[in-house]
């Protein structure tokens, strides 16, 4: 497998976030040569997409990256933005993984004889196993018709936002109501600035229930442990939008019906554009995703009210969300220059994009198909996606087990080719040539 001509690596780690430096950790671990390109700095990401009052929405006690529990003193807190990176460039240095820094991997193809051509900004190489650890979000979705918006109209995606004094006066449309849009509209909201936001299916959840975070709850009942085999969806889950919460301020509910009491535009989902280039069309829906956001928020708690009375714990007293506001009606268009709307954020997640990696692993949308990160390329693995395996395979919380399954995956494997690449009862170092 190996070219001479080449430098050669027995594991290449595309990626230098959280994911990847936990493999690297695993491979340092099992004393596997490897390698760990990262194609901006490490923890890009985190440093540099995530706006100024961002914060965890999971209680602090659940960062556990491997060898790097959460050591404060606020274990039922959410890390703002600077804590967040500190916890990580902490968790670089513990590491300490064979990283570069600024290299993008341009390609990564199997070799008919085994392994990996791995092509970089700094040259080829080939590799015996590769582990792709960029994450799941790649490209800002920013829909077509932005590009026929009034040019005088600010137009930011989600990762640009950094806080409500970056937009220029006037109203300021939010498309979209994930943990991101409903966040930026908190955010926006809070600063005193006045806000249209158009409200999508993501679902809700409280914060706090019965006297604990929700998110404890859940724990002790095993949620976060479900694999997603038995998911009722499935690997549907996968494609699920994340309820909405904060962990601002000590944590709360975000209750988009309260924020319209409080003045906040709410309209269904963005669905166009009218050939004027000023009038924006919107689902009649809002009633209808209102209601079954918080049918989910209900359900959370009805299912934590359950699990009490199975244990015969004591807790608080039971209770129900009762909308605290409706819509009068269902508003389908609204005037750019009308409303006075002067900015508007893109907050629709983000696309895949692994037009690098040339293997058949895919599916119609672009999505690696695999079973726990372990793909049908012998040696080609994924970590760092939204349930790879359980709910927390894409946060801190679950990435420590997922790296270890793919690390002993990677060893069995490199034992394999040991095997194989040794004569009978030689008495040789068994070391992978």
């Amino acid at each position: 497998m190996k070219n001479p001509t080449l430098p050669h690596h027995e594991v290449v780690v595309v990626g230098g976030g959280q994911a990847g430096l936990s493999i690297s950790h695993g491979l340092k671990a099992e004393g596997i040569e490897h390698v760990v390109f990262e194609k901006h700095r490490a923890m890009h990401v985190w440093r540099t997409q995530r706006w100024d009052n961002f914060c965890l929405v999971t209680p602090n006690w659940q960062c556990a990256l491997p060898g790097h529990p959460y050591r404060g003193d606020d274990p039922h807190g959410f890390m703002k933005r600077e804590e967040i990176v500190q916890y990580l460039d902490a968790f670089r240095a513990h590491v300490d993984a064979p990283l570069r820094e600024g290299v993008a991997v341009e390609l990564v193809k199997p070799l008919p004889e085994g392994g990996f051509l791995v092509r970089s900004s700094e040259g080829e190489c080939t590799a015996q196993q590769v582990v792709v650890a960029s994450g799941g979000y790649h490209e800002p979705i920013v829909p077509r018709l932005a590009e026929r918006l009034p040019a005088q109209v600010v137009q930011l995606h989600s990762a640009q936002y950094r806080n409500a004094a970056q937009l220029p006066p006037g109203k300021v449309l939010v498309v979209g109501s994930g943990q991101s849009g409903a966040q930026i509209a908190e955010d926006l909201h809070l600063a005193g600035r006045e806000v249209v936001l158009a409200v999508g299916d993501a679902p809700r959840c409280a914060r706090f229930y019965r006297g604990r975070d929700v998110v404890d709850w859940l724990a002790d009942m095993g949620y976060y442990e479900m694999p997603v085999g038995q998911h009722p969806l499935r690997e549907g889950v996968r494609d699920n939008t994340n309820h909405y919460v904060t962990g601002r301020d000590g944590g709360r509910d975000i209750d988009l019906r309260r924020f319209a009491i409080e003045g906040m535009q709410l309209y269904g989902a963005l669905t166009g554009l009218d050939v004027d280039g000023a009038t924006l069309r919107f689902a009649p829906r809002l009633r209808e995703v209102l209601d079954q956001a918080d049918r989910t928020y209900n359900g959370i708690n009805a299912s934590i009210d359950r699990y009490i009375d199975e244990q015969r714990l004591q807790a608080p007293p039971a209770s129900v969300y009762e909308p605290v506001w409706q819509p009068a009606e269902e508003r389908e268009t609204l005037s750019l220059t009308g409303a006075g709307i002067t900015s508007v954020l893109w907050c629709i997640g983000f696309a895949p994009d692994f037009r690098w990696l040339d293997a058949p692993v895919f599916n119609g949308r672009g999505h690696p198909v695999h079973d726990r990160g372990i793909t049908r390329v012998p040696g080609l693995y994924f970590i760092g996606l939204p349930w790879l395996h359980t709910w927390g395979s894409g946060r801190f919380s679950g990435v420590a087990r997922d790296a270890a399954f793919v690390v002993q995956r990677v060893t069995e494997l490199r034992s394999t080719k040991v095997r194989t690449t040794v004569a009978p009862n030689a008495l040789v170092d068994l070391a992978v040539v």
